[in-house]
């Protein structure tokens, strides 16, 4: 039988991470101030003033000089950029999320090494012409691999474009990279399910659509998420985003997968952000495995929680060169915030007993 909640242990942080409670206290600020922020009485007046002070605090947290459009997620960011940047052709990387994929259908692919990192020749051939749009993930969903944008955005720079950075799976965890737009979404990282951010330089950047966010996003702000938000970014600020002793832990499950036979997907990584990891389990198929932990009582995915319902194969594992056999047997451990030592080992022992 499956394992009740209150033994359950949730390594799925890359999907949704656990409300943190100063987000939920911050939401219930939030629903007392029911007003709309547009409305011109006291009551509107009092959201807009928390609404913008909420504004200048994201700013603030990211280390962000440019300007911050509320959104539902990192999904609408990411077609709000790609449908408005004023810039020419668009260019993704080949593992980038599929909002990004589906955004832009016709962009062209940018190929990625068998190590995760986008080919930075292959970036300085393909943007030379006018005023491109590139948009490159600071960390993967699936494996964790961490770009270098600071690079990346130099290319794009010399050549006159913009760089869009997916920071979905690194906002409130790893700095803010160098970028003209950033996508971030706070369920991510401890806030709620629903609210989001595109990080834009400069408005000038993008073609007003009307409505509200300065004219450049339609629909009624949602002040209790963007509070709850901001709340969690404040409260992971201030310490690291897995606790003590879980890297240890995590180190020890890649040591206990490795001298099993399975494949630890960050070795061959050029720069793995650590709290998301690709496991593969030789002889057990990722959907058996994602099954079998679930009744065992942990939460693990299949890639990205955006496709893995659909247990199709990867394209990120695809792109790096993931060899076919290993790719069908790739599962994905993502932690965090509320993650403990004991959590990791309880997963390992389970995965080497599942391994047998």
């Amino acid at each position: 039988m499956p394992q009740e909640p209150a033994s359950r242990i949730y390594l799925d942080h890359a999907a949704t991470s656990p409300l943190r409670p100063e987000a939920r206290a911050a939401m219930e600020e939030g629903f007392r101030i029911w007003a709309n922020p547009s409305s011109p009485h006291a009551e509107g007046r009092a959201a807009r003033r928390a609404l913008e002070d909420a504004r200048e605090r994201v700013k603030a947290v990211l280390g962000w000089d440019g300007e911050v459009i509320f959104t539902s997620g990192a999904s609408e960011a990411a077609a709000l950029a790609l449908g408005q940047a004023k810039a020419g052709a668009r260019l993704v990387s080949a593992v980038e999320h599929d909002c990004i994929l589906q955004a832009a259908p016709d962009a062209e692919r940018l190929r990625v090494g068998a190590d995760g990192t986008l080919d930075i020749e292959n970036l300085r051939e393909a943007v030379q012409r006018e005023r491109p749009l590139v948009a490159v993930q600071q960390v993967n969903s699936e494996t964790g691999a961490v770009q270098d944008l600071a690079s990346v955005a130099a290319v794009v720079g010399e050549a006159g474009g913009l760089l869009l950075a997916d920071c979905a799976q690194a906002a409130g965890k790893l700095a803010t990279p160098p970028c003209d737009m950033a996508m971030v979404s706070a369920h991510k990282f401890g806030g709620p399910i629903g609210i989001g951010a595109l990080l834009v330089k400069d408005y000038a950047m993008l073609e007003a659509s009307g409505g509200h966010e300065r004219g450049y996003r339609r629909g009624t702000e949602n002040l209790p998420g963007v509070l709850g938000m901001v709340a969690a970014l404040e409260a992971g600020a201030s310490r690291p985003w897995l606790g003590e002793g879980v890297e240890a832990a995590i180190a020890s499950l890649a040591v206990s997968v490795r001298e099993a036979g399975g494949t630890w997907l960050s070795d061959r990584l050029a720069n793995s952000c650590g709290y998301i990891q690709s496991i593969a389990m030789p002889g057990m198929s990722a959907q058996a495995q994602v099954m079998r932990f679930d009744m065992a009582g942990f939460a693990v995915s299949q890639g990205s929680a955006c496709s893995s319902g659909t247990m199709k194969t990867s394209h990120v594992l695809d792109a790096i060169g993931v060899e076919p056999d290993v790719a069908a047997n790739t599962i994905r451990a993502s932690f965090g915030w509320t993650t403990t030592p004991a959590d990791v080992e309880r997963f390992r022992a389970a995965w080497l007993e599942m391994n047998t």
